[in-house]
């Protein structure tokens, strides 16, 4: 009895010092997740550049005469002599002399993942059913509310635009969208996710399946799982005309036969702009086509590219009927309607064998070249970094793990030599230094879509953000040219000047196949949500003499180390001012 007692007793010993062990086990492994993610967010503080590090400085710039401002403590001390490229210098440590505006990024990073957190948390809390009883559909809202339906993503009924805000998204906001691009119905899904369209859903659902409360309006109902809650907002679509915009394209030749290229058409005595866009709008088509009293509704194909646009004169009788019958050109106008043919997208079903990044300097154009590769591939870009205001506009990719292999490609700001060497290949964008340090500047103050303002331009700020940001634009170049190993040089301005030609190789690079008519898609939506409206004009030169100095020099640098790796040297306008 002793015996089995004792061994009973030795084996709950052993038990304790095993649970003891596993327990200790994770705690030590949560701690190490802490910390790594803590050290991930000081990366992203930097967005490229850690806040306490200062900047490599490649014997090109050198050679140039070109200092790192960030690591000088006085405003005009003498050089930094380096040597040889292939001798680059690993980062130094210095906090003391980094730009106050750096050191504060983390922080500022910090707060912006505790709140998304918070939020996200607090979102996906399920909603009681008494609370749903309190909801109204119809009291608060303009629109008819039309039911609940079944959503599916694959096949939507609502094929119109799509919308997304997982922040402040509310039933008013999905339905003036909606109405103010000529659609009949709007739709809500998941709480966050907006779809307009023309035609009601056919399958409808029980009403307490749509359960997602709105993400900008609490006790207001956006569908749910796979469900929609529809709005009719015909009564809105009267007020919103007056605001909906038709914009003129241009005049283009007539394809030989209208009929086979543009699926709808409509023969009107009298024919106006307005008649025929709002016929097209109707029948959810992105293009409007005029030639005499003909009015026919499509979009951009290989048949009718919208390419190679005549003179507007060759356009000045096309409302006639002797011009009519000639055939030869047409006006085109761009309807409210959104092109949806390439709106469709998804993360990749398998895991990527090769670890693409989309890497530029901030402020030169990343975020717009992700919605043109998210709209030609279908599928969405990762991030090294989190964006709360971009995921909450559509780029799902800024949650995933910017190492899931999960998405196309990954955006990133880094410039060191083990960021770059982790990844297989790159997409190097370039912009103008100028353009990309005004734009950065912009953001930092103002956020993705707004504008400094003067005081911020003319204060001590804008001259040391100049003096630190400007050598960062050159040796983020440099870095990737000898650390990168395959690469695709893409600047902003030819991207911009020729999208579909330039969209083609970077989708080529990515090894994706589209097709002609997906391009022409792309190009059809080519601004994004993104896009600071029009260019703010400064009654002042922001650029010192001194500052145009300083990196007409980086421009020299950047230009003569492309062209030593046998790429094309930088574009015509980036030559100094």
């Amino acid at each position: 009895m002793a015996k089995a007692f004792f061994r009973l007793q030795k084996f709950l010993r052993r038990t304790q010092f095993l649970l003891f062990f596993l327990t200790a086990a994770y705690l030590m492994a949560g701690s190490l997740l802490l910390l790594q993610r803590t050290r991930l967010v000081i990366q992203q503080g930097s967005r490229g550049t850690p806040a306490n590090q200062a900047l490599p400085m490649p014997d090109e710039m050198t050679r140039a005469g070109i200092i790192d401002p960030r690591t000088l403590q006085g405003p005009r001390p003498g050089p930094r002599l380096l040597v040889g490229m292939d001798a680059l210098q690993e980062p130094a440590l210095d906090q003391r002399h980094s730009p106050h505006w750096l050191m504060s990024r983390n922080s500022e990073l910090r707060q912006l993942r505790r709140r998304w957190f918070q939020r996200f948390t607090s979102d996906q809390e399920p909603l009681q059913t008494a609370g749903l009883k309190a909801m109204k559909h119809t009291t608060e809202h303009k629109g008819t509310y039309m039911g609940c339906f079944t959503h599916d993503s694959r096949e939507r009924t609502l094929k119109g635009a799509v919308f997304y805000d997982l922040r402040k998204m509310t039933v008013a906001h999905c339905q003036e969208a909606c109405a103010e691009r000529a659609y009949s119905y709007a739709g809500l899904a998941y709480g966050a996710e907006c779809y307009c369209g023309n035609t009601l859903p056919a399958a409808a659902s029980r009403p307490e399946e749509c359960n997602s409360e709105c993400k900008g309006e609490k006790g207001s109902v956006c569908g749910g799982v796979n469900r929609l809650s529809v709005y009719g907002v015909e009564e809105l679509r009267a007020a919103a005309r007056r605001r909906r915009n038709v914009i003129y394209r241009g005049c283009f030749r007539a394809p030989e036969n209208l009929t086979d290229t543009f699926p709808a058409s409509l023969i009107q005595p009298n024919l106006t702009v307005e008649m025929c866009s709002e016929f097209c709008s109707k029948k959810e088509f992105p293009l409007a086509v005029i030639r005499g009293q003909e009015c026919y509704c499509g979009y951009p194909t290989g048949r009718f590219p919208l390419r190679d646009g005549t003179d507007g004169m060759r356009c000045s009788g096309t409302r006639n009927a002797s011009s009519a019958a000639q055939g030869k050109y047409c006006l085109v106008y761009q309807t409210p309607v959104q092109d949806t043919r390439c709106t469709d997208r998804k993360f990749l079903s398998t895991k990527s064998k090769v670890f693409v990044a989309l890497s530029s300097f901030p402020g030169a154009g990343n975020t717009w070249a992700r919605h043109l590769i998210e709209h030609a591939t279908g599928y969405y870009t990762g991030s090294y970094y989190f964006d709360g205001a971009l995921y909450n506009k559509g780029f799902k990719g800024e949650k995933d793990h910017w190492r899931s292999r999960r998405t196309i490609c990954v955006k990133t700001h880094e410039s060191g030599k083990t960021e770059i060497e982790m990844f297989d290949s790159a997409i190097l964008l370039i912009r103008n230094p100028y353009k990309s340090l005004m734009a950065e500047f912009n953001r930092k103050y103002a956020g993705h879509l707004g504008y400094a303002t003067d005081r911020n331009w003319k204060s001590k700020e804008w001259p040391d953000f100049v003096n630190s940001y400007a050598s960062w634009w050159a040796s983020h170049v440099l870095e990737w040219l000898k650390y990168g190993k395959r690469l695709l040089i893409v600047h902003y301005e030819d991207l911009k000047q020729s999208l579909i030609p330039k969209l083609k190789e970077m989708v080529e690079f990515l090894n994706v196949t589209v097709t002609e008519d997906r391009l022409l898609c792309v190009e059809n939506n080519r601004d994004g949500n993104f896009k600071r409206s029009g260019a703010k004009q400064k009654n002042f030169e922001p650029f010192t003499q001194e500052m145009k100095d300083l990196i007409n020099r980086y421009i020299l640098t950047v230009d003569e180390a492309l062209r030593g790796r046998n790429f094309s040297g930088l574009p015509r306008e980036y030559v100094p001012r």
